[in-house]
């Protein structure tokens, strides 16, 4: 199974090699956004998104709305492990 975090991207922090900083949750990560730039969206446009960060990889473009939801379900599931572990 594979899983994404959303991240909000918030620099970028190298053009040429398609590099990002996205803040996950707090924590501040480098990332790399070649497979969510494009023609119609560059990267100098990415400031802001959020994305699903796998592996050191921004996956996909998701909307606000999918991120909050998506970390509030990953911050359940930590605190049921926490409780029954």
């Amino acid at each position: 199974m594979c899983l994404g975090i959303p991240g909000q991207i918030i620099e970028i922090s190298d053009v040429n090699r398609k590099l990002a900083i996205v803040n996950v949750g707090g924590v501040k990560r480098q990332v790399n956004i070649a497979c969510i730039i494009d023609e119609q969206h560059p990267a100098e446009s990415c400031i802001g998104d959020w994305v699903l960060v796998h592996v050191g990889f921004a996956m996909n473009r998701i909307n606000q709305k999918e991120a909050a939801e998506t970390l509030q379900l990953l911050q359940e599931m930590a605190e049921i492990l926490r409780v029954s572990g």
